[in-house]
């Protein structure tokens, strides 16, 4: 009775590259070593360190079934149901959008901000919380992330999150993740077109630091994005004619939105930046846009304020 040849490490990944390879996947190798480890349960680190350990065939089977998912576009970060975010492993899947790296400088750009108006953690008794609003949460990344490092750094005591968005689907999502990493009881999640009530009602409270990452892809660029955005939720890629309708919608909204020395902070493209300045120019009159640059030196976040 003849043995079934026992498949290891080394050789299902060789042909997870080579499938990939010929699919036109960007980045083979690295997908490769994640589904792999992903379907053995194991981290890629562990993949790499043990090239000669025996894969069990229902991991095997698991892992070919991936690649070929893969290799017809799907996402990694779909098939895998997780993303690293920040530091954290955030849930994700077709409900919502998949944070990119680049939306990690707005998290850290509003955690600074957050810690600079909370005078790292002194507030005097009775001072009411500081106000923050993630606009068009998605998966919640945005303000779970802000949420964890704040409790990390004792601080969240003293802010107040609000997490909108207009999918239903996107918010139950993001609360998946809030109660994941043991924030739920400090975000409070708000079906809502941009920000919490209608456009101009009287009443609405108004937050000190706005944050928000809007579809800003252009209209005309949607049919050439990599094969794998086809997977996610459309109106949370598609920006309009110049990638700022939406963000345009937003800056309208602003002066009854932003306490009087709040600061909005919203990223954009890396080839928005001058569009930006000029767009808030136009619908802001008087107020103040600076442009933050990411890691890779391209423009990133428009830091947006009153005068």
């Amino acid at each position: 009775m003849s043995q079934v040849p026992v498949e290891t490490t080394a050789a299902l990944l060789r042909e997870g590259v080579e499938r990939l390879r010929e699919a036109g996947s960007e980045t083979p190798r690295l997908d490769a070593e994640l589904l792999l480890g992903d379907a053995v349960g194991a981290g890629r680190t562990v993949i790499l360190a043990h090239p000669d350990a025996p894969v069990g065939a229902d991991a095997a089977a698991r892992y070919r079934a991936d690649l070929v998912r893969r290799a017809a576009g799907e996402p990694v970060a779909y098939l895998r149901g997780l993303k690293e975010f920040y530091g954290l492993a955030i849930s994700v899947d077709r409900r919502a959008l998949i944070p990119r790296p680049e939306t990690e400088r707005l998290v850290e750009l509003a955690e600074t901000e957050v810690m600079h108006r909370l005078g790292a953690g002194s507030r005097p008794s009775g001072t009411p919380p500081l106000r923050v609003v993630d606009v068009g949460t998605g998966s919640g990344a945005i303000a779970v992330a802000l949420a964890t490092v704040l409790r990390q750094r004792r601080a969240l005591a003293f802010v107040e999150i609000v997490a909108t968005d207009q999918s239903d689907d996107a918010l139950g999502l993001a609360r998946e993740n809030a109660v994941g990493h043991a924030v739920a009881d400090a975000i409070r999640f708000e079906r809502a077109d941009l920000l919490p009530g209608p456009a101009g009602a009287a009443g609405v409270p108004s937050f000190d630091v706005i944050l928000a990452n809007l579809p800003y892809v252009r209209h005309d660029a949607m049919p050439g994005l990599p094969v794998a955005a086809s997977f996610e939720p459309q109106m949370a890629l598609d920006g309009g004619v110049e990638g700022l309708d939406v963000i345009t919608r937003l800056l309208a909204r602003l002066p009854a939105a932003l306490a009087e020395a709040g600061v909005a902070l919203l990223e954009i493209g890396a080839d928005q930046g001058e569009a930006i300045v000029e767009r808030c120019g136009e619908t802001l009159p008087g107020w103040s846009c600076l442009v933050e640059r990411d890691l890779a030196g391209l423009p990133r976040v428009a830091r947006i304020r009153r005068g």
